[in-house]
């Protein structure tokens, strides 16, 4: 069979989703429907509907959106069985009824972020970077009844830097998984799949990292980590949803400040974990165990962010603070 003649539906809701949708298209692929998320309300009332980046995306190359609030609806079944797919790809959507990714005579195969077995969950990217992980990846799979279970296609590894956020990795995977997706595809078509087992991958499952879905609470940070586990936890966590944390001051009053891009300084100090020393000029340093983390990109709750030298222009009380 020609990719032409390939009927595949796809399935993703976000940017990181879009990537592989734009290569799939624009490599010829026979893409019959895009399914996504329904569109989110937004502004003060919900008046307003936000569609999702894939359905954008789909619309603007003429592809026929599919939007169904539950997948188990018998309309949106036998729209998605009108479509005929060969094989369906799942980027970033949620998860399947078996009577969904069971439908196409191919099966459906699943483009995941991270080397799995490792990193199963909602937030892979976050927590490889939060762990201080120097490698990650991307994983094509097989659905099967548990999440992020099946048996493994092909994996691409991508090396993680010291200063890497989670918005170059994102970034990074997400071009990667589009040219996953297509060597998947084009390997499904010749017929040359060696699919295999996660267990084979792991010696002990009990040790795996994973990756549960990120909560506000998740966010805040714990000053009483070593410093680079505090670094981690802020790179991993930027730029979205961001790290944050409390500021005091003398009379106790509290503040939320998000903190988006850090620097570690390794030192021996006597200063309390926590305490704040700044010049209220250019530079902010917070004493932690095993030295400082001095801040660099910021946002204090109902601000804009913004630089540190620019923060501490409109906030003077920073000296007279300590983080919580």
């Amino acid at each position: 069979m020609k990719k032409e003649d390939l009927r595949i539906v796809y399935m993703g809701t976000p940017d990181f989703a879009v990537e592989s949708l734009r290569a799939l298209v624009e490599g010829g692929y026979n893409v019959v429907g895009v399914i996504t998320m329904p569109d989110k309300p937004m502004g003060r009332h919900g008046s307003v509907a936000r569609a999702s980046a894939v359905k954008l995306y789909a619309e603007s190359v003429g592809l026929p959106v599919l939007q169904p609030e539950r997948l188990k609806d018998e309309a949106f079944l036998a729209e998605l069985r009108a479509l005929r797919a060969d094989l369906q790809i799942v980027v970033a959507f949620r998860m399947l009824p078996e009577v969904v990714w069971a439908m196409p005579r191919l099966g459906t195969f699943n483009l995941h972020a991270s080397l799995l077995p490792r990193y199963r969950g909602a937030a892979p990217i976050n927590w490889a970077v939060i762990n201080g992980e120097t490698e990650t990846g991307v994983t094509t799979f097989f659905l099967t009844h548990e999440i992020d279970t099946g048996k493994i296609i092909l994996q691409r590894r991508l090396p993680i830097a010291d200063t890497d956020d989670v918005g170059t990795v994102h970034d990074a995977l997400m071009t990667m998984g589009a040219g996953l997706v297509l060597e998947t595809v084009d390997l499904i078509l010749a017929d040359k799949v060696e699919a295999v087992p996660q267990e084979r991958l792991c010696a002990n499952p009990a040790e795996l990292p994973s990756a549960p879905k990120i909560f506000k609470e998740t966010c805040r940070i714990d000053w009483g980590l070593p410093l680079k586990r505090i670094y981690d936890f802020i790179r991993g966590l930027s730029p979205y949803p961001a790290a944050w944390t409390e500021l005091v001051d003398k009379e106790g009053k509290r503040l939320t400040l998000k903190i988006y891009r850090a620097e570690k300084r390794p030192a021996e100090h006597a200063f309390p974990v926590g305490s704040i020393h700044t010049d209220q000029k250019s530079y902010v340093d917070i004493a932690v165990s095993g030295g400082f983390l001095r801040l660099h990109s910021l946002q204090l709750a109902g601000k804009k962010r913004m630089e540190v030298a620019d923060f501490l222009n409109g906030f003077k009380r920073m000296a007279d603070c300590r983080v919580a």
